[in-house]
Order: structure tokens, then sequence, then C-alpha cells
């Protein structure tokens, strides 16, 4: 009886034994994933605020103003070239 009983607490032992490393391995595996995710999430974070630098200077007025005038030969609008329409005129 107490062999049976010594074979048995031996195969519980083992399998708690490789129950335990397989956790370990699980959780090594998972703690690798994460950081891949939050390194991922810093890179995108980084991308998401050049965009927004980028964004912020190519809207910027004078640029616009500076590149129409060089690329598209166009003026300021001056009064003495401001045309009136009024309802009702023929």
């Amino acid at each position: 009886m107490s062999g049976r009983l010594n074979i048995l607490l031996t195969v519980l032992l083992v399998l708690s034994a490789l129950s335990l490393v397989n956790a370990q391995y699980q959780s090594r595996r998972l703690f690798i994933e994460l950081e891949r995710a939050q390194a991922l999430a810093r890179q995108l974070d980084i991308e998401w605020a050049q965009l927004q630098l980028d964004q912020s200077t190519l809207g910027k007025h004078a640029r616009i103003e500076a590149n129409a005038r060089r690329d598209l030969n166009m003026v300021a609008l001056t009064p003495a070239r401001t045309q009136y329409l009024s309802a009702g005129a023929k």
C-alpha cells in the first residue's frame, strides 16, 4: 500500500512540476508579447506626434501663401482689382 501511495505522490509531484514549468513558459511568452506591443505603441506615439507637427507646419497660412506666390504666381488681392456685384444691377 505504501509503495502505491509513493508512486501516486511521485506522479502528482511530476505533473505539478510540469504544470509549473508550463505556466512559467506561458508567462514569459506573454511578457515578451506585452513588451513588443508596448514598444510598438511607443513607436506609433512618436509617429503620431511627428504627423501632427507636419500637419501644423504644412497648414500654416504663411507657408500656403508663399507656395501660392512661388508655384502658382498668385498675387494678393488689392481693392483696385476687386469687382463688386450687386443684386438687380444690369
